[in-house]
């Protein structure tokens, strides 16, 4: 089967609504809450692919507290041929702190990010065979998709998604569904 993946992770989404559940109590077993921080298995994004390009196939989600500052680099890799990735963040507007080609290195690049006056939008482009930076604060409490806006990649598993947990007060709490919500 193929497929497409964020850190070796091609997301499957569950039959029940991940949301709902997650309000209710009820997601134990739905979901598991330990999506990788970084590839499983790194190799030069760039260049030639490896021979074994296997994912997981699950629904692993990023737990973050409220309030937490959340910086993510998105690398576009040359599996199937380096391409332009058009990702959407739910919930949130995010900060375009950098982008460049080649692979991403962690000890040069980020003192390279424009942390004056960055772009503020929710997709950005992951240009082909590079990558893109960019920071958020996760102050929407919930569960929240981020997804390449080519359908045919989300349909492949190119996709995530983040647990927000509630804050402290009552502003910062996920409110209840509606009461006249309809039933599925």
């Amino acid at each position: 089967m193929f497929a497409a993946s964020i850190n070796n992770i091609s997301f499957s989404l569950p039959n029940t609504a991940l949301l709902q559940s997650h309000f209710f109590g009820q997601s134990f077993g739905l979901y598991s809450p330990n999506f990788p921080n970084s590839p499983l298995f790194p190799f030069n994004y760039t260049g030639t692919p490896p021979n074994n390009t296997m994912v997981s196939n699950g629904t692993k989600l990023v737990v973050l507290p409220f309030n937490t500052s959340v910086e993510l680099v998105m690398q576009d890799t040359s599996i199937l041929g380096a391409e332009s990735h058009p990702l959407h963040l739910h919930g949130f507007n995010f900060f375009v702190v950098g982008q460049g080609f080649g692979n991403f290195d962690p000890n040069k690049d980020p003192a390279k990010f424009n942390l004056v006056d960055p772009i503020e939008r929710n997709t950005v482009g992951v240009p082909s065979g590079g990558w893109a930076a960019i920071r958020f604060l996760a102050d929407n409490p919930g569960i929240w998709f981020m997804h390449c806006h080519l359908e045919i990649h989300t349909s492949w598993g190119l996709k995530m998604a983040w647990l927000v947990l509630d804050g402290n007060f009552p502003n910062q709490k996920l409110l209840p569904p509606p009461a006249d919500l309809p039933k599925c």
